[in-house]
């Protein structure tokens, strides 16, 4: 196995690009190396973009974030206004690993791994997130969405790799949330995940929702029928019960050893209907 450090985005695809073999990229490392260690994956070539400037920096510009893809999740928590403004996005990214994991652990690696279990995707594509993909052919913009494309899979092709994620500005009047289930009290991947993201008009009422399920289909899931139930009401318990229904009916989950599909999908509208009221307590301002 070769092990290159890049120092520009384009010396990292350039690398990736030339390799004929498996070519891994190194974020944060805690899914990759835990696969190295294991024997799940064999790279000819492991390429640290840690060093690229690009990828280990927060920037806010009127309002959007570009958060590098090798930002660990410690310190999106401490970026003075992203928590602030993106809650729901912040709680995704803190939830990957224990306290120690959290120090290297990034969004970027989180979502290339592909996980359907990833915590910090779902949150991700409630808010609309984009992401800056750089390859041979240069770069473009990709919907976090279109990211991952089944379990461990994902839409990257040869010589690219994601640089940066992007977050819209943030809509007056509105917020998110993101909850999971997990089996244990910590350190355990999410059996069910369900990010909502609302934006309330002049008179409180919901104009605009979407709510996404993680962990209950082989990608993170939008449901629009969960968000349209909560537009023209103020989550109440009527709009938060057809959440729920909308959501158990679009999950569908597996059984193992963590739970059952029938559990998974009851807890996919509890969950779904829980963060649905967060994000418009936080959208109102009462939370």
């Amino acid at each position: 196995m070769r092990f290159e450090v890049a120092d520009t985005l384009e010396g990292a695809a350039s690398l990736l690009a030339g390799e004929q073999g498996v070519a891994h990229v190194l974020a944060g490392g805690t899914d990759l190396l835990v696969q190295l260690r294991a024997g799940m994956v064999k790279p000819d070539l492991v390429v640290d973009i840690k060093h690229i400037e690009a990828t280990r920096t927060i920037s806010e510009s009127d309002g959007a974030y570009t958060i590098g893809a090798a930002v660990a999740g410690a310190e999106m928590g401490e970026h003075p206004t992203l928590a602030s403004d993106w809650p729901g996005v912040t709680e995704g990214a803190e939830l990957i690993g224990s306290t120690q994991v959290q120090g290297r652990a990034s969004m970027g690696g989180n979502l290339c791994n592909a996980s359907p279990a990833a915590d910090s995707v779902p949150a991700l594509i409630a808010a609309g997130a984009t992401c800056t993909v750089v390859g041979p052919g240069g770069t473009r913009d990709v919907a976090v969405a279109d990211i991952p494309t089944g379990p461990g899979s994902n839409s990257l092709g040869q010589g690219e790799f994601v640089a940066t994620i992007n977050l819209p500005k943030k809509a007056a009047n509105s917020s998110d949330a993101y909850l999971r289930m997990i089996p244990r009290t910590e350190m355990d991947i999410a059996i069910v995940g369900a990010a909502a993201n609302v934006t309330l008009g002049d008179d409180g009422t919901i104009m605009a929702a979407k709510i996404v399920l993680g962990a209950v289909a082989p990608t993170a899931i939008e449901v629009p029928e969960a968000g349209a139930a909560l537009v023209g009401t103020k989550a109440d318990d009527d709009a938060l019960a057809a959440v729920a229904a909308a959501c158990e009916a679009a999950a569908k989950p597996i059984s193992d050893k963590r739970g059952s599909a029938d559990y998974r999908k009851k807890v996919s509208g509890v969950l779904a209907k829980r963060a649905a009221k967060i994000a418009f307590d936080r959208a109102s301002g009462n939370a």
